[in-house]
């Protein structure tokens, strides 16, 4: 096994309960045949990962972290097209329906198993970690977006300009399409409209619906994307669509969560719930030439470095619904 001299123990942070991560000591992971270590560089805090710890969702006593970029520093016997020093994405999911990214990025070392090592994804010369760990989001939203097939011109409401929601604001967008961009936090309306909305709207203060007509001779939106947690984002994504719409739901993450919604508006004029929230293979590639050929801007969306002694406040912050948070990173 190819190796440098490595530790025998690290830090990780242990999801132990409800808002409650720990930093603790463990052993660093001893690499198999087949299998790869990886030094973290970055790993990004999830909405996922933070509404798992908001929620207390089971199962404990794991290590979090999907979002993860670091270099190769072991590789097993058996590993061919991979060497300690080269720079990669680590994938952490087959994307099945239901299934539950494996995490561990959320430490100092974390263990590619043999099935994911033909997985890892080279990061490229010169191109910055941070960035890199957008890749696995890219790709999800990017199923996303195909699910819709949008047509250019159509007009997209996104409700929710989180860090998740901007990523498919400009992808549609890349799609041709023309966004209305809706979130009750003022700072995050500015950025949507930065990178691109053609317009936002502040649903405290104005119907959403109303704006989606304004931009479509008052017929409704053609799409809408739910990016945003809770029942009022859905139903009122449902109302401000036209006939025959649909409607993407990407913000509802745990089992158990229910609205109330007018089944008559959505059957009588035909519209398409759409539920999407996994990896795909099939968008891997196109993934891969969104992200490391910057089409659209990530960078600009991380607003928050916290190092891994700082976790549970990054979650802390990452969850905190204000005009300076944006994406929220881990530099272990």
């Amino acid at each position: 096994m190819a190796t440098r001299a490595l530790p025998t123990t690290m830090k990780a942070v242990l999801y132990r309960g409800p808002g409650d991560l720990r930093v603790e000591t463990v052993p660093v992971p001893t690499v198999g045949a087949g299998e790869v270590l990886v030094e973290v560089a970055v790993c990004g805090v999830s909405p996922v990962d933070v509404k798992r710890v908001q929620m207390g969702l089971k199962p404990f006593g794991r290590v979090l972290g999907h979002e993860i970029a670091g270099t190769i520093v072991a590789t097993g016997d058996e590993v061919d097209g991979w060497k300690p020093g080269e720079r990669v994405v680590v994938r952490s999911t087959r994307g099945e329906p239901g299934e539950e990214p494996r995490g561990g990025g959320f430490a100092q070392y974390v263990k590619v198993g043999a099935d994911f090592v033909d997985d890892l994804v080279e990061v490229p010369r010169g191109f910055s970690f941070e960035e890199a760990i957008f890749l696995e989001p890219v790709n999800t939203c990017l199923r996303g977006i195909r699910l819709l097939d949008l047509d250019e011109d159509d007009v997209v409401l996104v409700a929710g300009v989180g860090s998740v929601g901007l990523i498919l604001q400009q992808l549609a967008i890349r799609e041709g399409a023309i966004v209305v961009a809706a979130d009750p936090i003022p700072g995050r309306l500015k950025i949507a409209e930065e990178l691109g909305a053609e317009r936002v709207v502040d649903p405290r203060e104005e119907d959403m619906h109303e704006a989606c007509r304004e931009l479509t001779d008052g017929r409704g939106a053609d799409a809408a994307i739910v990016a945003a947690v809770g029942a009022g984002p859905v139903r009122d994504a449902i109302r401000a669509t036209r006939a025959r719409a649909k409607i993407l739901l990407f913000g509802q993450v745990a089992k158990g969560e229910e609205t109330a919604v007018d089944i008559g508006d959505v059957c009588l004029d035909e519209k398409h719930l759409i539920g999407s929230h996994s990896w795909s293979e099939e968008e891997a590639d196109e993934a891969d030439e969104v992200v490391f050929r910057r089409e659209i801007e990530l960078a600009k969306l991380i607003t928050h470095r916290f190092s891994l002694d700082e976790t549970a406040e990054a979650f802390k912050r990452a969850g905190a619904r204000k005009d300076d948070v944006g994406k929220v990173i881990v530099v272990p």
